[in-house]
């Protein structure tokens, strides 16, 4: 398989309210560092992937109503628990979206398999990764 990921961040504000997340139950922030990785078997007549691009331009855009939102706030996040495993399905779900929309042209229809990966800090890090 072929491989092209790309790099964006995103600054949220959420609770996690269960007693298992300790002091992370109160309100507090988080950066998070996310890539998404798309998977190809073959490249296109110019060998490529797909168009990195569109992969950035596709991930900012997936990224850009949550950032610097407080997700408690954020009504289809209502009655849920924004982990760091949920938020990556989420974004994976969005992006899986807009490839099948066509937003990532030709070459969207080569993927075969997607990742979105985020970075908690230097030593966490939570993903979510299917076929598509």
């Amino acid at each position: 398989m072929f491989a092209v990921e790309v790099r964006d961040h995103m600054m949220i504000a959420h609770s996690l309210p269960r007693a298992v997340f300790g002091p992370a139950q109160a309100m507090h922030g988080a950066t998070f560092v996310v890539d998404a990785a798309f998977f190809t078997e073959d490249l296109d007549e110019d060998g490529l992937a797909i168009d990195i691009g569109l992969a950035t331009r596709v991930l900012g855009e997936v990224l850009a109503p949550l950032n610097y939102q407080n997700l408690d706030e954020i009504e289809m996040f209502a009655g849920k628990v924004t982990t760091t495993e949920f938020l990556a399905k989420h974004l994976f779900d969005e992006i899986a979206r807009r490839i099948r929309a066509g937003e990532l042209g030709e070459g969207g229809s080569r993927i075969r398999r997607l990742k979105i990966t985020l970075n908690e800090s230097h030593v966490a890090r939570a993903w979510y990764e299917a076929a598509l």
